[in-house]
């Protein structure tokens, strides 16, 4: 991934997470992210959700291979992107790794600073790139 690529990854607040479920289907929710390196480090937050059993955490045990979706989009369709991170992903629940992990999220989200993301980290080691932007 070019450095202009990085830094419109880097800067976006949203991206999409892609899993596979057990049955083979595919899953996505939309995350906050941060990227740190060649990772990409996303988490559990307190928003209010209907279980605490995640079916990203779930799918992730089963089958770590995943995909993150980051996109911007605008009426003006020359301005147009979007990037595709393939990685392995983990979830972290031990200390202090997860604490270090939601680190990022806390840096980049205002939100998070006054409470940070209580949940498992989920850490994606980057493995391939697809990227698109319009001419």
């Amino acid at each position: 991934m070019n450095d202009g690529f990085r830094e419109r990854v880097a800067g976006a607040r949203v991206g999409h997470l892609a899993t596979v479920r057990p049955d083979g289907r595919p899953h996505v929710v939309v995350v906050t992210y941060a990227l740190v390196g060649d990772m990409i480090v996303t988490s559990v937050d307190a928003k209010p959700k209907s279980t605490r059993d995640l079916q990203r955490l779930r799918n992730i045990a089963a089958t770590p291979a995943v995909s993150l979706l980051v996109d911007y989009y605008d009426e003006d369709w020359a301005r147009l992107w979007w990037v595709r991170l393939d990685g392995r992903a983990e979830v972290v629940f031990d200390e202090p790794r997860r604490t270090d992990l939601v680190a990022a999220l806390v840096q980049k989200y205002p939100q998070y600073r006054t409470a940070p993301p209580p949940g498992p980290a989920i850490v994606v080691s980057i493995e391939s790139t697809a990227t698109w932007s319009a001419p």
